[in-house]
């Protein structure tokens, strides 16, 4: 075990548990959905949990919230660096809380994603064009503002948020189901993957343009990955963190590469067959499937995550 993965903080169910009754319900529990969709060799069943009617449309939500409720509510301003989602849900936490927010975003961010931080009282900054630079600028402005700083996908408090959607799936669907979803920094997957342990598989599903998990199985750590997929401004980290390279490697959590046309044609698909809107992001883990990626065995009715809806519905 290297020097880094030893001082990685290690969450348990019990801190999902924890998140869940933490955040009662001012966290929405979303539905799942029983139905099939088309494979390359046909009909497939699947069951599809739709995270993408959570509040301020995405999952991250329930990270932000948790980990806000674990801090003192002094006043102190919230800062985060963020490519869009991990952003928009900082802001609606903040707006609950009654503490001001700001978000540091890539000049590339999506305006649509912009305008939904503004609409929950945001200070948006800009700067640089990748994650990476907008994370360090963040780390500036926490210092001198000497605010309390939250983290897209890397804070122990975010990942048991999340992990909260693995709670509501093994009470949802009978069984124990794979469960696929989309992989960016890896919160959400680390999340699920804590919460259901060794009671179900967890397949991370990825961009083959933003593969920062399997470069991370492949070397052993954290390793940047230059980004070049459509859904960068939500699957963009740019690297994998370091909770989720460690929750990957403990629970044997695989990954499974799709590219950027066999997401577009799942997120037209999931409009076009059920009117369900979601962004590029929240549609990767359904194209695993759907483009044959990943082939579930027989009699086995996998759970696809839908974890995100902020996007310009004039795209569809």
């Amino acid at each position: 075990m290297t020097e880094a993965r030893a001082r990685t903080p290690r969450l348990y169910r019990g801190d999902v548990r924890a998140a869940q009754i933490r955040l009662g319900r001012e966290i929405r529990v979303t539905p799942v959905f029983h139905t099939e969709v088309i494979g390359p060799n046909g009909p497939v069943e699947v069951t599809l949990k739709l995270e993408h009617l959570q509040h301020s449309g995405t999952f991250k939500l329930r990270g932000s919230l948790n980990a806000l409720k674990q801090h003192p509510d002094d006043g102190r301003p919230v800062v985060i660096a963020s490519g869009g989602n991990a952003g928009i849900a900082a802001a609606m936490a903040c707006t609950l809380r009654d503490r001001p927010c700001t978000v540091v975003v890539p000049e590339t961010a999506s305006h649509t994603k912009v305008a939904a931080m503004w609409g929950y009282g945001a200070e948006v900054l800009w700067h640089g064009t990748s994650y990476a630079e907008c994370k360090r600028y963040a780390d500036r402005i926490a210092g001198e503002r000497d605010a309390l700083q939250l983290h897209a996908y890397d804070l122990p408090q975010v990942v048991a948020g999340a992990g909260v959607i693995g709670l509501e799936i093994e009470r949802q669907v009978r069984g124990r189901p794979p469960v696929l979803v989309a992989v960016g920094g890896g919160g959400l997957m680390a999340g699920v993957a804590i919460a259901l342990g060794p009671r179900a598989r967890v397949i991370g599903v990825e961009p083959e343009g933003a593969p920062t998990l399997r470069a991370a199985l492949s070397t052993g750590q954290p390793v940047d990955v230059p980004i070049d997929t459509i859904t960068a401004d939500a699957l963009g980290a740019g690297r994998i963190g370091d909770i989720a390279l460690d929750t990957a490697l403990r629970y044997g959590v695989g990954s499974v590469l799709v590219d950027d046309d066999s997401i577009v044609m799942a997120r037209e698909y999931l409009w076009r067959e059920f009117r369900l809107v979601v962004e590029s992001a929240g549609a990767t883990a359904l194209a695993a499937v759907m483009s044959g990626a990943y082939v579930p065995e027989p009699g086995v009715r996998p759970v696809i995550v839908l974890c995100g809806a902020n996007t310009d519905v004039t795209t569809l």
